[in-house]
């Protein structure tokens, strides 16, 4: 989707300025969004992808005026009430009004950290040869799905280079488009592309500058 979170590549929204020795979290309630985000989301009620798609389908001044955990939690709370673990009632007071529904996992506070570790892997066996090698010319499509895509804009339309393939993963356009498990995986061969800042900005770009891109093979096309 053209969502306001794919703001790579625009201008107007000021300059990066990191901080410098930046604390994991800005607020103790910080601590308690990511904590509930990774116990519902080991539920296996939706996956990462799906997740990702619902924070980008915020409406853009709700989108733009939230914090990064703020953006996490009003997902949250929009998955949770597609599929009636909460209702509009508790999300406001904070009391439980129904018998908690059954879940497939449960997330232990002493499985944590191996959870975490383990994370997520996304390879898969490929489905069929991969269609480009190292070193070809191939150009992003100039796509505007309705759903979600890991494509970003800036890139659609412009001409790179393979520099690496990573094999077959999920493809996260279709693992997102949910809304119930089993979720498809349709996994594709997964490259990295490489464009120069002159290809995606024009001359004016800084000639030393090169972007790379993670691209589904999908996502691109030959160039002949």
């Amino acid at each position: 989707m053209n969502g306001v979170h794919d703001m790579g590549g625009q201008q107007g929204f000021g300059p990066v300025l990191p901080e410098y020795d930046e604390p994991l979290f800005h607020a103790d309630w910080e601590k308690r969004a990511l904590a509930l985000t990774l116990a519902m989301g080991a539920t296996g009620q939706w996956n990462i992808d799906l997740s990702r798609s619902v924070r980008e389908s915020l409406p853009p001044a709700v989108y733009l005026g939230s914090s990064y955990y703020a953006i996490w939690l009003r997902a949250l709370e929009q998955l949770m009430r597609e599929r009636g673990l909460v209702d509009a009632d508790e999300l406001q007071d904070g009391q439980l009004r129904s018998p908690a529904l059954p879940v497939a996992r449960v997330l232990r506070a002493q499985d944590v950290d191996a959870s975490l570790a383990q994370g997520a892997p996304t390879h898969r066996p490929a489905p069929a040869p991969a269609r480009f090698d190292m070193g070809m010319r191939v150009r992003a499509r100039n796509m505007h799905p309705q759903g979600h895509t890991r494509l970003p804009r800036y890139v659609r339309g412009h001409t790179g280079t393979i520099v690496l393939a990573h094999g077959a993963h999920v493809f996260a356009d279709a693992h997102a488009s949910g809304p119930l498990p089993p979720f498809q995986e349709q996994p594709q061969w997964l490259y990295t592309v490489e464009f120069t800042a002159q290809e995606l900005w024009g001359p004016q770009a800084d000639a030393a500058v090169l972007v790379s891109v993670d691209a589904w093979e999908s996502y691109l096309e030959p160039v002949t």
